[in-house]
């Protein structure tokens, strides 16, 4: 039986909404960050003048501002375009989603924990990528610029001098990123595949690679794929995007908490020391606790897995009884 939507559309037809939705969002999002972005640019400065809009994004006083242009702009690149193709394809339920009620706190715990041990696990693959990039110096040297941007960035946006300012910072630069990207990837993207594929590992693969392209990091391209596989699988065996939501933002909070604690440390190479080198035994140890506690993910989600999976056949079942009841017919095999 051909995959179809709540609302009766292909897999095709909601990867052309996607696609729609996206470039609306890469429209809006741009819009907003280039307003936004010349309420902070000095009087006279050109629009095309990159060099000076980055130089103005950077600036100490403009911290705040930068912030908000951030996480303004993914909530309009990655938010909007998946709220309104779920609305769409599937109704205005955030259920479909991945935003359930049915999460219990050792999930939330379990998720957390494979987070962190993924990171360790993943650390390796930073070097491996700088190794295999610097047999191709002009892919190198690009990186390197990508890179030295990248950490700019980042410790301006994490500059952070008082508590409150931590706090604020926690929830525009570590929460709403992490609940933006996971509905984003995993409730959309990964949901849409899985169901419209039937190849739950590829489906979550591919959603992984996308998830690291996204990212513009070529040196951390391996580890975030990497990361992005695990979030997946724990989207897959959970069905609850709050698993993810809050797993992603623990991982983001300590990042950041790192950060806020060097603030009065000397150098610029904090973002280097938030990524210590680890032994490879360290890496293998930290695989084999990742591999145990995603079984262990699995078998403390089975209960509300099945709460999903009847709360989600009720739903369909709601909208059209006759599309429930035929599918219904073909799984028994027309008995």
């Amino acid at each position: 039986m051909e995959y179809k939507s709540v609302k009766g559309f292909s897999g095709w037809a909601q990867t052309g909404f996607l696609f729609a939705f996206l470039s609306l969002g890469f429209l809006l999002a741009g819009g907003a960050q280039l307003v936004m972005t010349l309420q902070i640019l000095p009087p006279g400065t050109a629009i095309t003048d990159g060099d000076a809009m980055m130089k103005a994004m950077l600036a100490p006083e403009n911290v705040n501002m930068a912030r908000a242009i951030q996480v303004v702009g993914t909530f309009l690149l990655l938010f909007i375009p998946a709220l309104l193709w779920s609305i769409v394809s599937n109704g205005k339920n955030m259920f479909w989603l991945g935003f359930s009620k049915y999460v219990s706190l050792q999930q939330v715990i379990i998720g957390f924990l494979i987070m962190m041990a993924a990171g360790f696990a993943a650390a390796p693959l930073a070097d491996l990528s700088k190794t295999i990039v610097a047999n191709f110096p002009a892919l190198d040297v690009a990186a390197k610029k990508m890179e030295a941007l990248y950490n700019q960035q980042a410790l301006a946006l994490s500059n952070l001098k008082s508590f409150p300012e931590y706090i604020v910072a926690l929830f525009i630069m570590a929460f709403f990123p992490a609940m933006f990207e996971e509905v984003f990837f995993r409730g959309t993207i990964q949901n849409l595949l899985v169901k419209w594929w039937q190849k739950p590992m590829v489906a979550i693969f591919v959603t992984s690679v996308i998830f690291s392209l996204i990212h513009l990091s070529v040196y951390l391209f391996l580890s975030r794929l990497a990361l992005g596989f695990v979030l997946g699988l724990m989207f897959y065996y959970t069905k609850n995007i709050w698993v993810n939501i809050v797993a992603h933002f623990l991982n983001n909070a300590i990042a950041l908490t790192g950060l806020y604690m060097m603030r009065d440390t000397p150098g610029k190479n904090k973002m280097d020391a938030l990524e210590p080198e680890l032994h490879w035994s360290i890496s293998l140890l930290c695989i084999a606790a990742l591999i145990g506690l995603i079984f262990l993910l699995k078998k403390y989600s089975l209960m509300n897995k099945a709460k999903i999976d009847a709360k989600e056949n009720l739903l369909i079942a709601e909208t059209d009884p006759f599309r429930s009841f035929a599918h219904h017919q073909t799984e028994n095999g027309g008995a």
